[in-house]
């Protein structure tokens, strides 16, 4: 009887314990399948509404260029609304360098691919995170 009692304890603690774990949150993994050099790496930047085009993101990651591809994969991303920005560190210095009109040196691309004149715009660029793990491409 003490036998049953325990693993009976055991049972429903483990389903406590499972039901309480957090959410582990989404993977955004996010291909870039036009980088036009294997130099350097394209370093990829995830944002919410306060820090887009105005502090740092909120997530960083790489990626080395293979046959003209680069990839990344952002893990533990909660619910929300997001974009993330890319560009092609050619030089190494992992900043995006400028013309002396402030035109863009090295290629780079937005969420959601809506390239204009001038620098992202957050609703151009914004999408949405809900339940499910999302793959998303952006073009430079």
């Amino acid at each position: 009887m003490k036998t049953l009692i325990l693993l009976a304890s055991l049972l429903v603690s483990h389903f406590l314990t499972y039901a309480q774990e957090p959410n582990q949150g989404i993977t955004i993994t996010v291909t870039v399948p036009n980088v036009t050099s294997s130099e350097g790496e394209v370093l990829f930047g995830l944002y919410d509404e306060n820090t887009f085009m105005k502090s740092a993101p909120i997530k960083t990651g790489k990626s080395t260029i293979v046959e003209g591809t680069a990839k990344v994969t952002f893990t533990n991303i909660p619910e929300g609304v997001f974009a993330i920005s890319c560009f092609h560190d050619v030089n190494g210095n992992y900043t995006m360098d400028f013309e002396p009109n402030r035109m863009p040196k090295e290629n780079y691309g937005v969420s959601n691919n809506n390239m204009s004149y001038g620098p992202p715009i957050w609703n151009d660029a914004k999408f949405e995170v809900k339940t499910e793990n999302l793959d998303l491409e952006i073009r430079m």
